[in-house]
């Protein structure tokens, strides 16, 4: 991410569409925690595989200092009843005397669970991609393994990588992999779609109308018929450089469709206006469904929001409308003076000075049942900065602080200075749009959160989220002092890390936010992770927290 200063967040003491009652919250017999456990050194749970009826299976993986791609593989059997951790079963990577590297474990459609690793052969300059079938219910990895993938690569560190995407409704996966670099040349890449039983339905190999250094890829998907469909950005020239004036780059969205037989390209585009994100999902009827957010003044700051409709069939485009959020939104947490600034340059034209939110990534994009989407959004950057420290000739250390600059600094006390890289990773806001099947907004919903963290990669930061009827749950840390009803300073205090609290935020169908703290980390014993929280169910939410070698699950229902 790039760099940029940081924002100052002031929660004013009122807000038309939100509360926030401390004293509503659930006490602790609404969630229902695991016995604590004791992981293996220096492992960490990354994902939840697969959710059932008897309980849920994880994936943990165990890091080997100076070999990250050949780690330690577990997977973990919790049973529903107390989230008892049944059994833990260990992934072999090696075969026939050779170490894999480790690349993912999938669930698929009809219960069919797969082990993928991938090894890479100097000698013919390839890299293999394997798959493993594996017996759910015992976690048997079954003997024979079938290679499923191959792509050229010039050495063991350049290219030649593996990422997959699985169809909604799990019964086709894409193996994507980007060809071998040749400068100045297309950019080129290889798709392959199996079935669930990784039986191949079409491959393909495509080079694209660009330069390498001239496209960037960006997303890409398979529907459940086996199309693939991928999205990136062209740009005009190769510094790739988002330049502020008049947008320098294009969205285009690229289909193979009718097993990679009928290739189509398309443009997406808003004139003068800059995307600073997109998206799109797969509709039912097989229709594309857009939406995103622009800018008028560049690529790090949101106006407004943009939807439409595209049949990949007749390449029509229907229900597009482009809508601004409106003043109070875009304003609702700024003082009064930059209020009144932000106005008075809304009033006269001046693009340069009028409103808009900074640095906000577009997460999801849900689609509503009568033709609708719902864009869910939160704000994050990350800071780099320096400590300064020297040793003088006698050996004696010392601290000169810290500074953004890249230039080098000169201490005038001694020599053999040193500068250390502190990385500063920010999870703010929350904003939710509603948007109707036309295309128009039907609300705007904002959620106040401001986590910063030093050095830990948001390990504890960002949030989870579960639909629960017609009502979306959001769940983060949060600092306890913004839930103290003594506390009349209006402000939104930090978290920073430290002692938090499971903080549940509600909006309903009216776009209403009920924010208020269910439960208090310290007193569970560890720290939840928002990332690895996971609806399992229509109302109840798997909750994962950790502190030190010790972790443990928590059941919240709705």
């Amino acid at each position: 991410m790039s760099i940029f200063q940081k924002f100052i967040f002031i929660l004013l003491s009122t807000l038309p569409f939100m509360t926030v009652s401390a004293q509503d919250a659930p006490s602790a017999n609404n969630i229902e925690w695991s016995a604590p456990y004791s992981e293996p050194p220096k492992s960490f749970l990354t994902k939840i595989i697969h959710t059932n009826k008897t309980g849920f299976y994880g994936l943990r993986v165990k890091g080997v200092e100076g070999q990250t791609n050949k780690p330690t593989v577990y997977l973990e059997h919790y049973l529903k009843e107390g989230m008892q951790l049944k059994s833990t079963k260990t992934l072999d990577l090696k075969f026939k005397g050779k170490m894999r590297d480790f690349e993912d474990v999938i669930m698929m459609k009809d219960n069919n669970m797969y082990f993928l690793t991938s090894f890479n052969n100097q000698a013919k300059k390839k890299n293999y991609l394997f798959a493993q079938s594996v017996d759910v219910p015992t976690m048997r990895v079954e003997r024979s393994i079938t290679k499923i993938a191959e792509v050229p690569t010039k050495n063991i560190y350049k290219e030649g990588g593996f990422n997959t995407h699985i169809s909604k409704d799990t019964s086709k996966v894409l193996i994507y992999a980007a060809l071998p670099k040749k400068k100045k040349q297309p950019e080129r890449f290889s798709l392959q779609v199996f079935d669930q039983d990784f039986n191949a339905l079409w491959s393909k190999e495509i080079a694209l109308p660009f330069d390498d250094d001239r496209f960037q890829v960006e997303e890409y998907r398979v529907d459940n018929q086996g199309n693939v469909y991928m999205l990136g950005v062209a740009y005009q020239d190769q510094s790739k450089f988002r330049r502020s004036g008049n947008p320098t780059y294009q969205y285009m969205l690229f289909a193979y469709r009718n097993n990679g037989v009928e290739v189509e390209e398309y443009k997406v585009g808003l004139g003068d206006k800059f995307i600073t994100d997109l998206t799109y999902r797969v509709a039912r009827n097989g229709d594309l469904v857009f939406s995103g957010f622009y800018s008028e003044k560049g690529t790090y700051s949101v106006k407004g929001t943009y939807f439409f409709r595209l049949n990949p069939t007749t390449k029509e485009i229907t229900n597009k409308n482009l809508k601004a959020f409106d003043f109070k939104f875009l304003t609702e947490y700024l003082s009064d003076k930059k209020r009144d600034k932000a106005k008075k340059a809304s009033r006269k034209g001046d693009k340069k000075g009028a409103p808009e939110l900074y640095q906000y990534a577009l997460d999801e994009l849900i689609l509503r049942s009568d033709g609708g989407a719902v864009l869910i959004a939160e704000q994050y950057f990350v800071e780099r900065d320096y400590d300064y420290n020297y040793y003088d000739r006698y050996g004696r250390g010392g601290r000169f602080g810290r500074s953004r600059f890249n230039s080098p600094f000169y201490s005038p006390y001694g020599y053999n200075n040193y500068r250390e890289e502190v990385y500063t990773y920010n999870y703010n806001d929350i904003i939710v749009v509603n948007i109707e099947p036309t295309g128009e907004i039907e609300w705007t919903a904002r959620i106040p959160k401001h986590q910063e963290t030093t050095n830990d990669g948001g390990y504890f930061s960002s949030y989870a989220m579960s639909v629960v009827r017609d009502k979306f749950h959001f769940v983060f840390n949060d600092n306890p002092k913004n839930f103290d009803p003594n506390d009349k300073s209006n402000r939104l205090y930090n978290y920073d890390g430290r002692n938090s609290v499971i903080a549940l935020a509600t909006i309903d169908k009216n776009g209403q936010v009920d924010m208020k703290p269910v439960f208090d980390n310290q007193k569970a014993g560890i720290t939840t992770r928002p990332k690895i929280c996971k609806q399992i169910g229509r109302n109840e939410m798997l909750i994962y927290g950790e502190r030190g070698r010790k972790y443990r699950f928590g059941s919240m229902n709705f």
